[in-house]
């Protein structure tokens, strides 16, 4: 493909995912691509889009383990290094794991696999690591990935996690600074407190206060979000769910952009003012897997986006946030989350030589390998009612290292494909071929 195709398609894509967000919050999007723009990996971050257009319809389509059942499962969607960290799960256990559902979705395991291995390979080149460091680390996930799979097989339990009494390294140092958090801290900076009762910070430049007809339509929703959390999720205490105060959100991340989102205040398990819970209510975009494959049955299944991301995460991550649940404004699909303090992301600044990262990435493919596995006959949905296991073990067949390499050989050159496209998108923000101007 000559460099003015791939241009177009790179153009074609993008506008194709985001025309209605970059046309209803230009200033967000501008903001976005010029987080895209920093570097190769913000780059392929932003635009999972791209990638399933290459996996599905684009050149990169052949995948000769993709067989059978194993093509059609519960996948994580976007996959990369920094989609990893910790949280403090329902059964209050600090859980090293994988995050940010908003691109989960129906499709092959090795999707997922794919592109971990080209973030993987992208990261270790802006380290400068060599080729072969990266490769053999790509093939350490993989192998770690394989093994747990194995061990779902021999198991009579799904319910694997990585916590502080099984993990050492980077990942049990994030786990420690997780469990040092304190609510209080995040309370203290994101409200007020006025005559006894918390508020959101007038000077906060992320808050939006909101008037009187949007506060209500909110409100109504939060009440309708309440009847989505499953009965044995819910505290006791019907004072934990009490509204104490509701405003705009803007500034959630670099996937987030163009997407309303709102804060919420709620009462805590006491009328102690250090336990209250912050959530967010983020309306909830289609997948990017999705817009390249059959979505007639799968969509039925689902009231709208934001019950399909919350129906995939309690799919992946079993143990989940026991606030998750959504609701709509105006028919359109919002998820409602804890915005927790208990949240630490794994640091990649801080790991630059192999010996550091080997660690790390065998206890990464065992996270992947577990969330693929749960999601299966085992868990409350039932778009998936077989046991992933076994599926993704009859689709390997004992070909262990020619999946391996097949793998860690796409992660080297789809690394090189996005540091390309990285310059050519850049060049096309610049010239304003892109949606929004980049000025």
């Amino acid at each position: 493909m000559s460099s003015d195709d791939r241009r177009d398609v790179i153009v074609g894509v993008l506008e194709e995912a985001f025309a209605p967000l970059m046309k209803a919050a230009p200033a967000a999007f501008r903001a976005k691509y010029r987080t895209m723009a920093r570097d190769p990996h913000a780059f392929y971050r932003g635009s999972a889009c791209l990638y399933y257009y290459d996996v599905i319809r684009g050149a990169e389509t052949d995948d000769p383990f993709a067989d059978g059942a194993a093509s059609r499962i519960w996948v994580h969607g976007d996959l990369h290094v920094e989609n990893f960290g910790t949280y403090l799960n329902s059964d209050g256990r600090m859980v090293f794991d994988i995050n940010d559902f908003d691109e989960a979705y129906l499709g092959s395991y090795t999707w997922d696999l794919r592109r971990f291995a080209a973030s993987l390979a992208l990261v270790g080149w802006q380290k400068a690591l060599p080729a072969e460091d990266v490769e053999a680390l790509t093939e350490r996930y993989l192998r770690a990935y394989l093994d747990q799979v194995r061990q779902y097989v021999d198991s009579e339990t799904d319910d694997f996690a990585l916590h502080l009494d099984n993990t050492d390294g980077p990942v049990h140092d994030a786990l420690v600074t997780a469990r040092r958090q304190r609510r209080a801290d995040l309370l203290d900076a994101n409200t007020r407190e006025v005559d006894g009762t918390r508020s959101f910070r007038d000077d906060d430049p992320t808050i939006r206060r909101l008037d009187d007809d949007e506060r209500a339509a909110v409100e109504e929703a939060f009440e309708r979000y309440l009847a989505t959390i499953p009965p044995r999720r819910r505290a006791e205490r019907e004072l934990f769910y009490d509204l104490r105060d509701v405003a705009g959100k803007s500034g959630f991340g670099i996937g987030s952009a163009g997407l309303p989102a709102y804060s919420v205040l709620v009462e805590g398990y006491s009328q102690a003012l250090d336990n209250d819970v912050l959530l967010s209510m983020k309306q909830a975009n289609a997948p990017a897997i999705s817009r390249f494959v059959d979505t007639t049955d799968i969509d039925a299944y689902f009231e709208n986006e934001g019950h399909r991301t919350v129906v995939s995460q309690r799919a992946l991550q079993v143990h989940t946030d026991p606030m998750l649940g959504y609701t709509d404004l105006d028919g359109v699909g919002y998820v409602v989350s804890e915005v927790s303090p208990y949240e630490v992301d794994l640091d990649w600044s801080l790991l630059n030589e192999p010996s550091d990262i080997e660690q790390v990435v065998d206890l990464l493919g065992r996270a992947t390998a577990k969330i693929h596995c749960a999601s299966d006959e085992d868990s409350e949905q039932d778009l998936v009612e077989f046991q992933v296991e076994d599926a993704i073990v009859e689709a390997i067949d004992r070909r262990d290292d020619e999946f391996v390499a097949w793998v860690v050989d796409f992660g080297r050159r789809y690394a090189e494909q996005v540091r390309a496209d990285h310059a050519t998108f850049v060049d096309a923000f610049r010239e304003g071929r892109i949606g929004v101007s980049a000025t």
